[in-house]
């Protein structure tokens, strides 16, 4: 069986966050490890780019050696942004698409990234800001599942930050900022909430959270969206304990 480029990303990803060790759960995936651990390796070498397939004699879609150096420039003058932030920035711009992929990619090789690190933070005493009452901030993420016969599906949530409810759910096929809208809009529609009292929407920042499409209908509907700090789940810790409690009933039944 013949995985694609994203399928092995979602396969480490799901590796690298599952509770129940690395072999049990390539045993569950139906993957040997020695196949896991050769993805694994060109990840680590390469990044996501690596896990495509090698196509011979390739070259029509390279990126020209005076995008690269434009990458690489304004790289430097905002050493503040993740590859990520930095394709929004660049496809914002200069208008044309990169992958966040080819940016990490091009600043690894100029030695601009240093390797990933585990880095350890301990979480405070208490919330900064805790909320007072139901309704007045809803978190929202998304998970990975892989539906054997299937196909991978993203579970989207909306959980009430007070009361810790899940208030509406959906297994989706992409994780676009129209999934998103649904999710917000089933939330609405079941919890009644008016205009003046509208939640804000906590998010991590994924794609689908920072795009322009999902900023304009937020608008529109009047909620205020906050994203936690890069690199800082315990922002969302509540959803993220929610994730592994309902992942471990899941995998341990299925």
């Amino acid at each position: 069986m013949h995985y694609s480029q994203s399928e092995k990303m979602e396969v480490i990803r799901i590796v690298e966050e599952s509770e129940i060790g690395v072999v049990r759960t390539l045993r569950e995936l139906g993957i040997h490890p020695s196949v896991y651990y050769k993805w694994y390796n060109k990840y680590l070498q390469e990044g996501y780019e690596g896990l495509g397939r090698k196509k011979k004699n390739q070259f029509w879609n390279q990126i020209p050696p005076w995008e690269k150096q434009r990458v690489v420039k304004y790289a430097l003058e905002r050493p503040d942004l993740s590859p990520r932030e930095l394709a929004c920035h660049i496809t914002d711009k200069f208008h044309y698409f990169i992958s966040e992929s080819s940016v990490y990619r091009i600043l690894k090789k100029r030695g601009l990234i240093t390797s990933p690190a585990f880095i350890l933070m301990s979480a405070s005493e208490k919330f900064k800001d805790p909320t007072r009452r139901v309704n007045q901030l809803w978190q929202t993420d998304f998970t990975y599942f892989k539906i054997i016969g299937w196909g991978w599906y993203y579970l989207s949530r909306i959980m009430d930050d007070y009361s810790r409810y899940i208030i509406s759910w959906e297994l989706c096929k992409t994780m676009k900022a129209y999934d998103v809208e649904r999710s917000v809009q089933m939330a609405l529609d079941k919890t009644g909430v008016d205009q003046e009292n509208r939640p804000k929407l906590l998010s991590d920042n994924g794609s689908c959270y920072i795009s322009h499409e999902l900023k304009d209908y937020l608008k529109e509907i009047g909620i205020k969206h906050v994203r936690g700090a890069p690199n800082h789940p315990q922002t969302q810790g509540k959803i993220e304990r929610y994730h592994r409690s309902m992942k471990n009933v899941i995998k341990l039944d299925n």
